[in-house]
């Protein structure tokens, strides 16, 4: 570990919970080296982590001796003082149980009590067999986790207790290091986006046929969630404006909506002050003209539904909004490549982000996706398979070196002005 590593963890309180997978041992070498970086190190274990580790280890390597109950501890209010004390918590391993009991609000042990009081970053490094991995209430546990703004360091592929081999891994050790020292890294101008302000939009609108009934689809939100989030760790300002059901992550300012309508008012107030637009949203293209005051009656028959096409906000950031940097999502389900090429040209926006929603595990609804990142310089970037999360680093990574670009052409006279993120 650099220099770098050091300055952001020196005197840093970090929680280094451990549970009980067999990957607990390795809990000992990330501690060795939280310790070696100056942070000072508060380890808490659970009862079942004391069967693959010691007590005493943690102990005898950490700052302090090692917390494992909740009634033995020799301060009384354990779970408190231990929240109000951390700069980060870090749950390495973390296993399934532990998932299941965090996700549900279960605050029956001296690890899961002081997380529900703790206003601090958590970061959980879950390590598990394939199949438990593979499993929806595990994929579920974690969905919710990350909409609380829990940091999810996902497991990698390797050997596995028993000779296995698969994904569930517990990510190495340098990994979790490097992830805990960009959570902990100042937070504002010296993050490489600090100063931007992102405005994303997410969900699938909904466009009402009478009050109970609505055109709509099957957008859930998590991709632009996952882009809101990125863009916020990364030290932006987000602007998040959502037609999804589903909690939003922790933002500068969340803007609910329900229909298409909705969505370009709010997306016209918050652009002047925006220096990014990401539209991940699911905008639906028409809506009923005439929607019904009352519940259509189906002893009436079947209504003759008239449509009308609603704003395509998109089109019309690229005409208004040359100056900004515009991302679209194009989920198509034929033709991929060339509709979306088509659209970022037509459109006049900078990135199309294109995705086969045909394919198993892609799009709507899924924790995953497979997309091609395009951009109006030619640049085409393919993601395999992945978490929607790493999908909205690709993203970023492509607009940060487009806002960079900007950056030096306006150095030198030639293009519009931009804060520096060159950092």
């Amino acid at each position: 570990m650099d220099s770098t590593d050091r300055s952001v963890l020196e005197g840093k309180r970090v929680i280094l919970g451990v549970t009980g997978g067999i990957a607990a041992y390795k809990a000992v070498e990330l501690c060795r080296e939280l310790m070696n970086l100056g942070a000072y190190v508060i380890p808490i274990l659970t009862e079942e982590a004391t069967r693959f580790v010691t007590e005493t280890t943690f102990s005898a390597l950490a700052s302090e001796p090692a917390h494992v109950s909740l009634w033995n501890d020799p301060d009384p209010l354990p779970h408190v003082h231990l929240s109000h004390r951390a700069d980060l918590a870090l749950i390495a391993p973390a296993t399934a149980r532990f998932l299941a009991r965090y996700a549900h609000g279960f605050a029956d042990d001296l690890l899961t009590s002081p997380l529900l009081a703790v206003n601090e970053p958590v970061v959980i490094c879950p390590a598990m067999h394939t199949e438990m991995w593979d499993h929806p209430a595990v994929m579920e546990n974690l969905e919710v986790l990350r909409h609380r703004g829990v940091n999810i360091i996902e497991p990698e592929q390797g050997k596995l207790a028993g000779g296995d081999v698969g994904m569930g891994r517990l990510a190495p050790v340098p990994a979790i290091i490097a992830e805990v020292v960009k959570i902990l890294a100042p937070r504002s101008e010296d993050k490489p986006w600090g100063g931007f302000r992102v405005l994303v939009t997410a969900g699938g609108t909904r466009e009402p046929i009478d009050p109970v009934r609505y055109i709509s689809n099957r957008s859930s939100g998590k991709q632009g969630y996952a882009l809101a989030r990125e863009a916020s760790a990364r030290g932006a300002e987000v602007y998040l404006v959502t037609a999804s059901n589903l909690p939003p992550p922790k933002v500068a300012k969340v803007v609910r909506v329900e229909t298409a309508a909705e969505m370009e008012e709010a997306v016209r107030s918050l652009i002047p002050r925006s220096d990014v637009v990401i539209m991940a949203a699911a905008v639906a293209d028409f809506r009923p003209t005439r929607p019904r005051s009352n519940k259509l009656d189906k002893q009436e028959g079947v209504p003759l539904l008239e449509l009308e096409p609603t704003t395509d906000i998109l089109s019309w950031l690229g005409r208004e909004y040359p100056d900004k940097v515009l991302v679209g999502f194009a989920a198509e389900t034929s033709d991929v490549r060339d509709r979306a090429a088509r659209k970022l040209e037509a459109k006049g926006v900078d990135v199309m982000v294109a995705n086969d929603v045909t394919k198993q595990g892609v799009g709507f609804e899924h924790d995953t996706n497979e997309v091609t990142v395009m951009t109006n310089t030619g640049e085409e970037i393919f993601v395999p398979l992945s978490s929607k999360d790493e999908i909205a680093k690709v993203v970023l990574d492509v607009v940060h070196r487009m806002l960079a670009d900007r950056q030096s052409k306006k150095d030198r006279g030639l293009g519009n002005s931009f804060m520096d993120i060159s950092s």
